[in-house]
Order: structure tokens, then sequence, then C-alpha cells
């Protein structure tokens, strides 16, 4: 069920909510958090979409805010909330509010917000794109006590992971987090089977990816070991591979879906490491609404810290390099036979010249 609401109120909205509820027959409010999401027109659509997912697992309020532009001075003095109430089978298992911002009420869209929220509910904000630096500054990250963002989607990935680190507070968590916690899992359960030390640590995985590099400080913080990144062509991580007392272990994912983890002395296993979707990642980080020390620990270690990265090169262009260095060694290894030949064969003696000749038979006569 759907109820549009034109220059509303949030008076007015929390009275459609009601509407709606007692319309498809549930009075009740059986909803454990409200997920407000920060978003523009564009990705609201696909932000939506995730949300009414994972309320399958998290029954929960939505409340999507589109901050619109308007277009002349005029508009943009004038402030102007629409709304779009859903509720049944239009919200998934929960609530549904898309606030459409114009004007002034752009600047106060905590007031809005705010009359809005379940009561005694947690409150999750999250921001799909263009989030900000400072999430718990901002007026409606302040509402919040966990507040999730995405680096994969900024324009600079690197840099911006070394400013959330300068500006990180307690309940801040990132999707490029959660996105490493398959890799988190099968690494230290691997680690637990072998009671040896690493040595060193290599990543990789494909370029800008803040995935990578979170994993690279994740294991340099907890192993205390230096971490070397490779770039590769993807798609995600496509590999970690740690030197150890007991031999090489090795996790490789190749195609973004199934991945071989290698032991020294155990066979090669196959083990499911797919790609998980947006909503997949937004319920594992609603399963948990207190500060994630473990993120905190190794966003501070610092990404600086790693170095650059470096290409990786494929078992085809290592093998086409080889190839193309046999000749030249060839060469080289010809040029000093001929050398070392030339050295060793005697000289003969040098012919006289005729000038030479012509002299001596003149002073035998």
């Amino acid at each position: 069920m759907k109820i549009d609401l034109t220059e509303t109120t949030a008076s007015k909205i929390n009275k459609a909510l009601v509407q709606g509820r007692r319309t498809i027959g549930t009075p009740a409010i059986g909803m454990v958090l409200t997920l407000v999401i920060v978003t523009d027109e564009e990705n609201a659509y696909d932000a939506l979409k995730a949300a009414n997912e994972a309320s399958r697992e998290h029954p929960s309020r939505t409340l999507v805010v589109i901050k619109r532009v308007s277009r002349s001075p005029r508009d943009r003095a004038k402030a102007r909330l629409d709304a779009e109430v859903r509720v049944g089978a239009d919200a998934g298992t929960g609530e549904t509010v898309v606030l459409r911002l114009y004007g002034e009420a752009i600047n106060h869209a905590q007031s809005v917000v705010l009359p809005l929220l379940l009561p005694d509910a947690p409150v999750v904000v999250w921001w799909p794109v263009n989030a900000p630096l400072d999430a718990a500054g901002d007026p409606l990250g302040a509402l919040a006590q966990r507040r999730v963002t995405d680096m994969y989607t900024a324009e600079n990935p690197i840099r911006e992971l070394a400013e959330r680190a300068d500006a990180y507070s307690p309940g801040d968590t990132d999707l490029s987090w959660a996105r490493i916690t398959p890799w988190r899992s099968m690494l230290a359960a691997a680690l637990d089977q072998l009671p040896c030390k690493v040595a060193e640590v290599e990543v990789e995985g494909e370029e800008f990816n803040p995935s990578v590099e979170l994993l690279g400080m994740w294991l340099a913080d907890r192993l205390n070991v230096p971490v070397r990144r490779l770039l590769s062509a993807g798609p995600g991580l496509t590999a970690v591979r740690m030197e150890t007392d007991c031999g090489p272990v090795a996790l490789d994912r190749a195609d973004g879906s199934l991945a071989t983890l290698s032991m020294q002395g155990q066979p090669d296993r196959n083990v499911a490491l797919k790609r998980r979707e947006t909503a997949e990642l937004l319920a594992e980080e609603l399963r948990r609404l207190d500060p994630d020390d473990i993120y905190a620990s190794a966003l501070k270690y610092g990404v600086d810290r790693l170095g650059e990265p470096e290409r990786a090169q494929t078992p085809l262009a290592a093998k086409a390099a080889e190839s193309s260095d046999e000749p030249v060694a060839a060469e080289a290894g010809a040029a000093d036979a001929a050398e070392a030949k030339s050295d060793a064969k005697p000289k003969a003696p040098a012919k006289k010249s005729a000038s030479k000749k012509a002299a001596s038979k003149a002073a035998s006569e």
C-alpha cells in the first residue's frame, strides 16, 4: 500500500503510517530499529531495494532522505516536504517513508527525521553514496548509534580511507569492511589449524579497492608482520598468501565465487567465497549495533604504513618475460664465446706494405 503526501509535515506522515497499518490489518508495530538512508534520486531505488531485502532479517522502519536541489532562488528559500508512505508488501517486512526535501528543509533534515524515529529503538544511518567524512559530526549521523558508509563509491577510496581513520568515532563502520568478513574468517580458521608463526603476507586485488587495503591493514595489525600488496585485474580481492615457518598458506579466488585454500602438508580445498550483494552486507552490519573495535584498530593502523602496491605479474606474463630473456642471454653467451675464441687464436704476422718492400730492395742494390 502506498500513500502520497505533498507539502506535508511529520505529524501527517505519522497519521498516514497508522492509517496504512490499520488498512492492511497489522496495527501492532513489530520493528526492531529505524534505518535512515541518506541518498540522491539516482541511487534511491537501489538503496531502497537493498534495505527491503535486509528487512527480512531485521524488520525496521526505513526513512529515505532525498535532498532535492531547487532551480530558482525563490524555491531555494521556501521549505517543502513531500513524502511517500509504504506499508505491507511494498515495504518488505517493515515500513518505508520516502522523504523528499526542498529548499530550506534540506538544511534541517534532522528536524524532519527526528519525529519519525521509532521510540526506544536503535537508529542506524546509511549513506550509499556521498557520505560525509565525519559521519558522527553530521546532523543525521548524530542521531544514530551506528553509521554505515561505503568507501568503494568514493572518487578516491584510498585517500578517503586515510581521512576516515582520522575522523573515526565509535559506531562508524563501512561496507568495505563487511566485504572482507568471509576472508577474515577463512584466514583465521586456516591459521588456527597450524601452530606456526607467520613471517610475511601478500594481499592481491584490484586497484582502488578499499577492501584490499583494509584486509592488508587488518593482517598487519593482528599478525605484526610486513604486508605486501599486489595489483590484479580483480574482481575485488583475488588472493592472500602467507609465508609461515610451517610452509606457505594461500587463499586464491580468481573468479570471484570459488576459492582454493592451499596449506603445507594438506590437499587443496575448494571453498565458497562469492562476492556478496549490498543487501547481504547491510544485513550483516545491522546484526551488531555496538562499536566494532577490530575495525577501528585496523582502520587506525594507517594505509600509509603499508606502502605503495605493486603490479602483480600473471603466470602468462612471467612466462613471456622469461622466454623473451632467453634470446638475449643466448646472444650474450655467443658474443662472449666468440670474443674468447678470438683471444685464444694466434695472430698472423702483418704483411709488409708496398713502400717498405721498395725501400728494402733499394738498400740491397
